[in-house]
């Protein structure tokens, strides 16, 4: 009976420190599937599988625009102004080989400016 309180009073902690540790890298893991985009106050053509337009998107104030292929669900983009835009980044399975490996969901618009 000693032996089993013995393994009990050595496993109560080891598992308090797993449940911890497995709930930060938890919260890491979903700040990582956030991204910050600016888009830009023009779309740009591009060719994706045929001619479109493609949205202007960066990460930071300095970095160059680059074309956004595929769209971000729940934002309704308005030309002529600058957005700043928090994401979430999803991982897809299985997509076709036009399509994008990533989804792109709108958390919240931070700012709206008019370029």
């Amino acid at each position: 009976m000693k032996s089993i309180a013995t393994i009990l009073k050595g496993a109560v902690p080891a598992l308090a420190l797993f449940a911890i540790t497995q709930c930060t890298t938890t919260a890491g893991a979903s700040a990582a599937d956030e991204k910050t985009f600016i888009v830009g106050p023009q779309t740009a053509d591009c060719t994706g599988v045929a001619p479109m337009k493609c949205l202007q998107v960066k990460e930071k104030a300095t970095d160059n625009w680059s074309n956004f292929y595929t769209n971000i669900e729940g934002f309704t983009y308005e030309p002529g102004y600058e957005y700043v835009l928090k994401v979430k980044t999803e991982k897809l399975e299985n997509v076709p080989a036009d399509a994008s490996s990533i989804k792109y969901t709108l958390i919240k618009q931070v700012s709206k400016t008019k370029k």
